[in-house]
């Protein structure tokens, strides 16, 4: 009975004194558990919350008064106890909730940097940034030797092909007409044959370079090359998202990056997930992304797990591909990610609301441990499922704790 002898003192010592210090401190708790449950589902998982759930293990708990905490119970009267809520504890079935950090970057499946095809400096630019473009469009133009080498080339090939198909076709003649052997026939075939693949060879390197095709049927027509200079073409449609060359600039065949080109219907979201959440996280899992840019949260899809983890950061990345339609998400935003994890589980969970920080930022809640006899109980928490939390340790089905009003008791705890 000694041990309930503190909390009667601190009823009897000041029972009018803080009556409308208390009033007050009741009305503004109740407001802001209130606001705490309506507001939205971006809170961020405890940093604790990679202990294992173990309901039964109540951490640093010596008993029924308190868990690790040396401060005495509030008894409170039964006009007090009537403007809290009080909730028991029980064992729920749910889908938990990862909540993480991200960055968006442009889906790799429909984006592309450009590297130069030619050698030569840039003439003119022809696309500039935040422009859209087909594939095959011109984004710049150079004046190029490569270019000029290819034309004869293929002129040459050509008219040796053409040369030797003919040569073919009148020793097929001579042939039928006893006149030549059919070795010779044969060899005349076989030469046609390698004059029409190396022009074949040289049309696809006019291709390669980005002439149109309009300009290579007049090549192959025999007709004049007019005085063309080669181009950068986009290899695929989307928007011209970097422009790396100016005009004048030389280009080196193969190496100089020229433009970035990005279909931003879609992007990445990179998470970043640790180890002891890993066994949330699934491909084909829902995500919801929270940014300041958007006024609601936009919805992903986690489409792949990395196969190891930075070596940095001891983080594996997990990737979300999410619908850009507005053009909201940019690439290197910061960005939060909830991860709605498919794989049920069974745990003890309290809400939101009772959950409130000590002067150390860690989470308690409190416990009834008698009628109108409130403990402060520290938790762990884990994940965060809709508006409660996953608690993994610091509870037992059956506890009873304040889901509201929790601030007037920490309140009168304090005085």
């Amino acid at each position: 009975m000694k041990a309930h002898s503190s909390p009667k003192r601190i009823m009897t010592s000041r029972p009018v004194v803080n009556l409308h210090a208390v009033t007050i401190a009741l009305l503004f708790s109740l407001g802001c558990s209130a606001g705490d449950s309506a507001r939205d589902n971006v809170g961020a998982r405890d940093s604790s919350g990679a202990i294992a759930a173990n309901g039964s293990n109540r951490a640093g708990t010596t008993g029924d008064e308190g868990a690790g905490d040396t401060r005495a119970p509030v008894t409170l009267t039964e006009a007090q106890r009537a403007r809290l809520k009080v909730e028991p504890v029980s064992s729920v079935e749910f889908e938990p909730s990862l909540v993480t950090n991200g960055t968006v970057a442009f889906n790799g499946d429909v984006s592309t940097e450009i590297l130069a095809s030619i050698s030569g400096p840039v003439t003119r630019i022809l696309a500039e940034p935040g422009a859209t473009v087909a594939r095959g469009q011109q984004l710049a133009l150079v004046s190029s030797p490569d270019f000029a080498l290819a034309v004869a080339t293929f002129r040459k090939a050509q008219g040796a092909a053409i040369q030797a198909r003919r040569v073919a076709d009148l020793d097929q003649e001579l042939w039928k007409n006893d006149a030549i052997a059919r070795r010779d026939l044969e060899q005349a075939q076989v030469d046609a044959q390698a004059a029409e693949a190396d022009r074949d060879a040289a049309l696809q390197e006019l291709r390669s370079l980005g002439v149109a095709d309009a300009q290579i049927a007049g090549l192959r027509a025999g007709g004049e090359m007019p005085a063309i200079q080669a181009a950068i073409r986009a290899p695929i449609a989307g928007t011209v998202v970097e422009r790396l060359v100016s005009p004048g600039q030389l280009l080196q065949a193969g190496s100089t990056p020229t433009f970035t080109v990005a279909d931003l219907s879609t992007v990445w979201v990179q998470a970043n997930v640790f180890e002891a959440d890993l066994s949330l996280v699934r491909i084909g899992d829902h995500a919801d992304i929270v940014t300041p840019a958007s006024s609601i949260p936009l919805h992903g899809t986690v489409r792949y797990v990395a196969a190891q983890v930075d070596p940095g950061s001891k983080a594996t990345a997990v990737r979300v591909v999410v619908p850009n339609p507005k053009r909201l998400l940019k690439r290197d935003m910061y960005v939060e990610v909830t991860i709605h994890s498919a794989t049920r589980r069974t745990g003890l969970l309290a809400p939101v609301s009772s959950v409130l920080r000590d002067e150390n930022n860690l989470p308690f809640v409190f416990i009834e441990t008698r009628p109108g006899v409130f403990a402060r109980r520290s938790v762990t928490l884990g994940a965060r499922v809709g508006d409660r939390y996953e608690i993994t340790s610091g509870l037992v089905v059956g506890d009873r704790l304040i889901s509201e009003g929790g601030l007037f008791v920490q309140f009168a705890q304090n005085q």
